[in-house]
């Protein structure tokens, strides 16, 4: 035994170790407001901040000690302060980082553990419907920073041809769009084009509809339950798979069925999380977090469905390319990409 190597390994440990309890006071953080409250940048008290918040004030005086241990606060005189930069991730949903109401993901994993086992030591199916609530809220704000900085600025007009339809006015399916956050986003960009969402889980869909309601875009946005070989088929000059593809059980028939329902120069554009096509290339920070979601989230729903393909948030873009070739497609290329995302657009 190399008493050096073991010796590092376990300072990884308790740092991961952490991390994964850090989390949990994060998503405290978030849901009680605490760093909303100290989003000015000021130095606070805990007694300043328990007051303004309505919450205990030897809790929170624990709870800051935690975030500036962390580095998320910064400490001094007795005093907390919420570093601007921070503030971007932890309080601020409109910002591009904003990463704090996604965390919500995480307690998923633990909160679904007991069912993760029995479908280890099973068939491997968990479908994503019976998972905690908070997942479904925590992927809607997971990934709607993102799309709000990216979708309408970078990724549709990397695609051939595409925002100009949308522009005079198309017909978009957005497929397992689930709380409807990148349909929602693109009908407020386009108000002549007409978006279509459908997903399998009923109450998401109710969720994106009242979503499409709140925006002002209900008119111009359907939302129906539907699966991706199941939904109306013509006539769609833009058909989405926004970080689902990979989900699905059969994901060559949800590209069949993309590929018929298409109008005669359609596209597809396929969002899927950043990978490389070897587990070499993704053994980093980034690959980590995609492999630990998709051995509880993402590959027990697709084992949980029809042919069980399995494909895992960490498919890469030659797999993804496969699938759309056996579908029929002919053409299909990497539009642009992100620290986090493979941009793909599809074309019969």
């Amino acid at each position: 035994m190399d008493e050096a190597k073991l010796n590092e390994f376990m300072g990884k440990l308790v740092t991961d170790m952490g991390g994964a309890a850090l989390m949990a006071n994060v998503l405290v953080g978030e849901e009680l407001g605490l760093y909303r409250a100290m989003a000015d940048g000021a130095p606070t008290t805990p007694e300043a901040l328990a007051q303004r918040t309505g919450c205990n004030p030897r809790l929170i005086r624990e709870w800051l000690s935690n975030q500036a241990a962390a580095g998320y606060l910064e400490a001094g005189d007795g005093t907390f302060r919420l570093p601007e930069e921070q503030a971007m991730a932890l309080a601020d949903e409109d910002s591009p980082v904003y990463v704090a109401g996604g965390a919500s993901v995480l307690a998923s994993l633990f909160l679904d553990k007991d069912k993760v086992i029995a479908a280890m030591r099973g068939d491997g199916a968990l479908s994503w419907g019976d998972h905690h609530p908070c997942l479904f809220s925590g992927t809607e704000r997971f990934f709607r920073p993102g799309y709000r900085a990216h979708l309408i600025a970078e990724w549709l007009p990397a695609l051939d041809g595409v925002v100009s339809k949308l522009e005079a006015g198309a017909k978009v399916a957005d497929v397992g769009c689930g709380h409807g956050a990148s349909t929602v986003i693109m009908a407020e960009a386009f108000p002549a084009s007409r978006f279509f969402g459908f997903d399998f889980h009923a109450p998401s869909i109710g969720t994106a509809q009242r979503r499409a309601a709140e925006r002002g875009v209900g008119e111009r946005v359907t939302f129906e339950v539907a699966n991706s070989k199941g939904y109306s088929a013509g006539g769609y000059d833009l058909i989405c798979f926004f970080d689902c593809l990979h989900d699905m059980g059969d994901p060559v028939g949800a590209a069949r069925h993309a590929r018929q329902s298409l109008a005669p120069d359609g596209t597809v554009l396929l969002v899927e999380p950043f990978a490389g096509d070897r587990l070499e290339e993704n053994l980093n920070p980034v690959g980590r977090l995609f492999y630990a979601a998709s051995t509880f989230i993402c590959t027990p729903n697709s084992l949980s469905q029809e042919v069980g393909l399995g494909l895992g948030a960490q498919a890469g873009e030659a797999r993804l390319r496969d699938v759309f070739t056996a579908a029929g497609f002919t053409r299909f290329r990497r539009a642009t990409q992100t620290p986090f995302n493979l941009i793909l657009e599809a074309r019969r």
